[in-house]
Order: structure tokens, then sequence, then C-alpha cells
């Protein structure tokens, strides 16, 4: 954002006199906009504007309709927590839900964190402490080295082949687990903890603990036999990306610790240095795809900041958080182009056009 007085300061030394002590000065600084949370119920969100932020109009129509010719349900972004844009097409609105898919596996993460701060569990335990043995179809030794943090890091070492079925004969031994990064689908095994260590259902924990702290709508819908989605509207997910930005406090309220957040949001082991805890992470030297083993130098989105973090999901749901520019980004949808699972190259075209507002 340009600043604007520089310019006030110079016409008044040209005019001889000296501002009033309130302006800004090196002593006396330009204020920082604060950062602002919406209230927990009804429907009020402080907006800003292109102009507001002299970002460059001209960029946005060619964004709309980008985004429009590829299938987009909604798209919003936020600067400290105010809305700047807000758009729905194809029939979407604010009030409709719309799923996460995999952007979803985030608030599990969150939430694992939570329960974990509240006493209720160790990441660093093993699965088999919290479901028992048998959870998987690997043999006792194998099986007992997976903890939930293999979980949370896409380490567990099963087969990914397989599918997204995780039921115990679906949970079979690849490697030992820390030794092989695999995008799979027993990371929802981390609800089962959660619902295990706190004695209360999955749902009704997330609900109390995040959902409504943060003044989120939704709900886990039920997707075959073992998996469930998030569903919500656009502006929920926002709050989430919202409370992100915001290392996991919400208006005064530390909702997640910051530790946990510090270590969810940066590289979590040494084989995908593009994968925190369920975030994706740009910006670093190299990264790993689902269904792949092989290592992609550079960053999985150039065109995007090095320091955002990403939750991913299928048919191209995006939470982007940009730290560095006090920035969320959503995207609901169907698939850009092709049915994808989490990262497409819809992404790199999409933060082509989002960079040219600001720059």
């Amino acid at each position: 954002m340009r600043k604007i007085y520089f310019p006030i300061l110079l016409i008044f030394m040209f005019l001889g006199c000296s501002p009033k002590d309130d302006n800004p000065t090196e002593e006396n600084p330009l204020p920082t906009e604060t950062m602002y949370f919406p209230p927990i119920t009804g429907t009020e969100w402080e907006t800003k504007t292109i102009a507001d932020l002299e970002w460059n109009q001209s960029a946005v129509q060619p964004l709309l309709d980008y985004l429009e010719t590829k299938h987009s349900k909604s798209f919003m972004i936020l600067v400290n927590g105010r809305i700047v844009m807000e758009n729905y097409f194809n029939g979407h609105s604010a009030t409709t839900p719309w799923y996460w898919a995999s952007a979803g596996k985030t608030l599990t993460a969150t939430v694992t964190g939570i329960a974990e701060q509240q006493g209720f569990l160790n990441i660093n335990d093993k699965v088999s402490q919290y479901l028992g043995t048998g959870w998987t179809s690997e043999s006792l030794a194998k099986e007992n080295l997976i903890t939930n943090k293999h979980l949370l890091t896409m380490t567990s070492g099963f087969d990914d082949a397989l599918g997204d079925d995780v039921s115990p004969a679906n949970l079979q031994y690849k490697a030992d687990a820390g030794t092989r990064w695999a995008y799979h689908n027993a990371y929802v095994k981390l609800q089962d903890v959660v619902a295990a260590a706190t004695g209360q259902t999955w749902p009704n924990y997330f609900n109390a603990q995040l959902r409504d702290k943060i003044g989120m709508t939704g709900a886990w819908l039920q997707s075959g036999e073992d998996l469930s989605v998030y569903w919500s509207t656009t502006r929920s997910m926002a709050r989430f990306g919202l409370l992100m930005l915001n290392k996991g406090k919400w208006d005064g309220t530390q909702i997640l610790n910051e530790n946990y957040f510090n270590a969810a949001t940066t590289t979590s082991q040494n084989i995908n240095l593009g994968y925190g805890y369920l975030w994706w992470l740009n910006g670093k030297a190299n990264y790993h795809l689902p269904q792949s083993q092989l290592t992609f130098p550079g960053s999985i989105i150039p065109t995007g900041p090095n320091d955002m973090f990403m939750a991913l999901g299928k048919n191209d749901q995006k939470i982007y958080v940009v730290p560095g520019k006090k920035m969320v980004i959503i995207r609901m949808g169907d698939a850009a182009d092709d049915v994808n699972l989490a990262l497409s190259d819809f992404d790199e075209v999409l933060w082509e056009k989002i960079s040219a507002l600001y720059n």
C-alpha cells in the first residue's frame, strides 16, 4: 500500500510550517490498521474497497472473468479481516453451503491441536493408545510405530495406492512410519482419536471448541462409510482463514496455541518440504504432490507469495493465507479444469491475476 503521509509533510515544509503533533513522524508514525474480526453472530462484516487500498481497479474484472470461466462458485479476499472482494457465480450465494473437500483436513489438524492443549492427547503418542490395537492390518510392531503426528504429516507409511477406504483391512503397510510421505486419507483417524480422548463425538467437540467460538456455521456430512466432509458457506471458510492468519487467536482469545500453530504451518518432516500439519506450504525449496513420490523443485505456486500457507481440496477448494499481506483468500466451486485432488495449474494462473490487483 502506498503511504500517503510523505506528500503531506512536503506540503508543510513548502509552506514553512510544521505538522501537528498527531501527524505521522518517525517518533509518531502513521498508525497501522487494526485487525478486524466480524461479530460471532449476524451478517455484519466490515469492508474495504479496492480504492481504499490503492489497488489496481482495472485488474478486478479480468480476475472475476477468469474465476467465472473456471467454474467458481465463490471468491473472497480479506485484508486485515475486512472484506475487499466477495463474489458469487453460477447461482451460488452467500448463504449456500459448499463442501471443503480436503481443505477441511486443516480443521482436523486444528482441533487435534486444541485437544492436545486441553490435555486430552499428545500428538507424539502412538495412535493405538487411543484407538486400541488392530485399527490397521499391519503387524502390531509396525502399527505401534504410527503416532498421531504421523497422521498429521502424511507419513503413516500406509499403501496410498489402495484408495480412500480407511477400514483396518485397507490400511496396509508400505513403509515404516516416518520414512515415506504419501497423501492418504488415514488422517481422518485423528477424528476418532479426538473423540476417544475427549469422550465426546467428533462433531460435538469440533463445534464447541472451534466452530462456535469463531462464528462459523456448517456441518460434517458423511461421505462413504469412513469419511466425513465439512460443508459451510464461503464466509465460514473465511472465518477459519482469519483465525489462522492471526496464529490461532480470535479477537483476543487464543483458540489454538501459537506453538502448535507454528508447527502446523512450517515444514513438518524432511521428505515433503511443502507440507506442515495437513497444511500446504508455499515458497519451499521443493515439494511432493499427491499420488507421487517425485520431488519437484521450487515453490508449489511460483506466482504466489512465498510466505503463503494453504488449505487445498479436491476440485479447487482453496484457503490461501498470506501473513505478509494480512490477507486471506477463499475460492469454492467445481474443478477449474479436469478433476484434481488438491493442486492444479489453476492456482498459478489465479495468483497471476490476484497479484495484478496489488502489484
